[in-house]
Parts: structure tokens; C-alpha cells; sequence
């Protein structure tokens, strides 16, 4: 038996997948689950060996939680959390406005409460290996592409495509890179499902991103233009590649003198692995040894003031 025991608070689509890395993570157990749907809470604390409790039954026996649950429900869920002395682990966005954050983080920090925030892209092995495969190149822009087709209402998901989707890529260029953004400009379409943004960094780096709910092929692709290369990064298959610029050359073949340039293609090597899996094991090692949690709550804040920002700008070119 593990020395901690965590529980869930929101079990739907991705709540469920909480739970169910919570019960194979040996240095945790599973304590409960909760759920506004009884029903549904109890089916999956069947699958995985455990109870489902009421909110405040499950926050007083555990020490640690995940909050999975819409987003305009995370201050409230999260206070409550707080205020019993459970460290939590609240789902991106940390909530939907960057006041309220503010207060949500300083109460957490009064209370001595770790207070992690759910980017688990930041734990995808492709992007973990950023910091070496960019180590010594100049960065001049970037370009991420997180595009889908509309979601069924299991995800449970009432935000808008910037705060959904785009908070992802925003957030892994802003802590990859360690950027502050400058000036935003967004324009949407589809009814606001649709939108594109350019970002202008403090380092003079031009980010643009797209994220889409209505586009039927799913990408979820970033690119990073450096003065020597492009590096690509595919989320979904975890893999990185480097395309290095090679010197061109003329070549003379049978008296024709033509135009050659080669394409130098590397692919790095990248640990495979699960980023849900990896993001709950640090949660639960930071509350263990009482150390800094890899996604703070100042963290979430901060990429929420940007996120808060492009939806502004582009809900006035909606």
C-alpha cells in the first residue's frame, strides 16, 4: 500500500482516464471518486477497484485530488479542495478568468496546499525533448496547428476553442522557450469554433496558431523555424524532426550543369510513454516531497492572460 491516496472529482471522458492511471501508479492509491452523476461515478469506481463518495466525504479521505470537471466549476471545486487541506491538481484552463486565478493561487500558497495545473502537453515525451534538440539554435517563429472535428458532449467541454484547444500549444511555446507574449492578434470563423492568432514574443519571435473544432482531419502539429532548421512536432505520434538547410550546389551531369540541394532530415530519439501517466506521477511526487509542482498555479495564470487576450480579439472579428 502506498503512503498517499488520491481521488477524483469529475469523472467523465478524461476524469475516468485520471482514475484509471491513479489505480496503476504504484506509488499511489486510488481513495475514491466523485461525481455530480451518481450513476456514472459509481460504474467507474467499480472498474477501478475503489468508492465513490460525496465531494466532501472524498477531499477528507484523500490527500490528493484531480479536478476534471467544466471549467467554470474549477474555482468553486478547487476553493472547497483548499479549504480541506487536499492538494489538487485542477485541469487547463486553471479557471476561465485570470482575477479569479489570481485569488484561487494565493489562497492555495496561504494554505500550504500544492496546486498543480492540468497542461499535459508538457509532458509529452516529443516536447520533452525540445530543450536539447534546441539547445545553441536561434529561434525565429513558430507555428502550431491544433485542428479536430467537433467533439461529442461526453468531453464535457462548455469553452471556447482558445481556452479548449489553442492553451496547449501556447502554453508549451511560452514555457520551451521561456517567451512572454507582447501583442496579440486573432481573427475566428465558424462561429467562433474556428480561430487564428499571431502572437509577437518579447525575443522578437512571430508565433502564429490555429485551432479548430470543424475541421475533420485532427493534427495536432507544432513547428519551429531556426536559422539553420525546422523542427516539427506531431503530439499525437510523439516524434520529432529536423529538417537541417544543406549548402546548394550546381552539378554538371553530361555537359548540363543543374541545380542541387540536398534534404537533410533527422529524427531525434524520443521516449515513448504515456503524458497523462507522467504528468499524475510528478503531481504526486511533488506533493510527496513538497517541492514545486513541474505546472504551478502562477504557471496556469500566466497562460491564461494570453489566452484571455487572443479570445478577446477574436471574438470582436467573430
Amino acid at each position: 500500500m502506498s503512503d498517499l491516496t488520491a481521488g477524483v472529482v469529475g469523472v467523465g471522458s478524461m476524469g475516468r482516464h485520471h482514475a484509471r492511471v491513479y489505480h496503476e501508479l504504484p506509488e499511489v492509491d486510488l481513495g475514491g471518486v466523485y461525481d455530480v452523476d451518481r450513476e456514472r461515478a459509481e460504474s467507474v469506481a467499480a472498474d477501478y477497484d475503489t468508492t465513490a463518495y460525496d465531494l466532501q466525504t472524498l477531499l477528507d479521505a484523500v490527500d490528493l485530488v484531480s479536478i476534471v470537471v467544466p471549467t467554470e466549476y474549477h474555482a468553486d471545486l478547487a476553493r472547497t479542495a483548499i479549504e480541506s487541506g487536499t492538494d489538487l491538481l485542477v485541469e487547463k484552463p486553471i479557471v476561465n478568468d485570470v482575477d479569479a486565478g489570481r485569488a484561487l493561487v494565493r489562497f492555495a500558497r496561504e494554505q500550504d496546499v500544492t496546486l498543480q495545473v492540468g497542461h499535459v502537453e508538457r509532458f509529452n515525451p516529443a516536447v520533452r525533448a525540445l530543450p536539447d534538440v534546441l539547445a545553441d539554435r536561434e529561434v525565429i517563429a513558430v507555428e502550431a496547428r491544433r485542428l479536430g472535428p467537433p467533439f461529442d458532449g461526453d468531453r464535457g467541454v462548455t469553452s471556447g476553442v482558445v481556452y479548449d484547444l489553442m492553451i496547449h500549444d501556447l502554453d508549451v511555446v511560452r514555457s520551451v522557450l521561456d517567451v512572454r507574449a507582447q501583442d496579440v492578434d486573432a481573427r475566428a470563423g465558424a462561429g467562433g469554433e474556428y480561430v487564428t492568432a499571431t502572437v509577437q514574443y518579447d525575443d522578437g519571435i512571430v508565433g502564429t496558431f490555429t485551432a479548430s473544432r470543424v475541421t475533420q482531419k485532427k493534427v495536432r502539429e507544432l513547428s519551429i523555424t531556426t536559422e539553420d532548421a525546422v523542427v516539427t512536432v506531431d503530439y499525437m505520434e510523439q516524434s520529432v524532426k529536423i529538417n537541417r538547410r544543406s549548402l546548394p550546389e550546381y552539378v554538371e551531369t553530361d555537359g548540363d550543369l543543374r541545380y542541387r540541394r540536398e534534404n537533410v532530415v533527422e529524427r531525434p530519439t524520443v521516449e515513448n510513454g504515456e503524458p497523462l501517466k507522467r504528468e499524475l506521477s510528478g503531481f504526486v511526487d511533488a506533493v510527496r516531497d513538497g517541492g514545486e509542482p513541474v505546472v504551478s498555479g502562477e504557471e496556469g495564470l500566466a497562460v491564461l492572460r494570453t489566452v484571455e487576450r487572443i479570445a478577446g480579439a477574436a471574438g470582436r472579428c467573430d
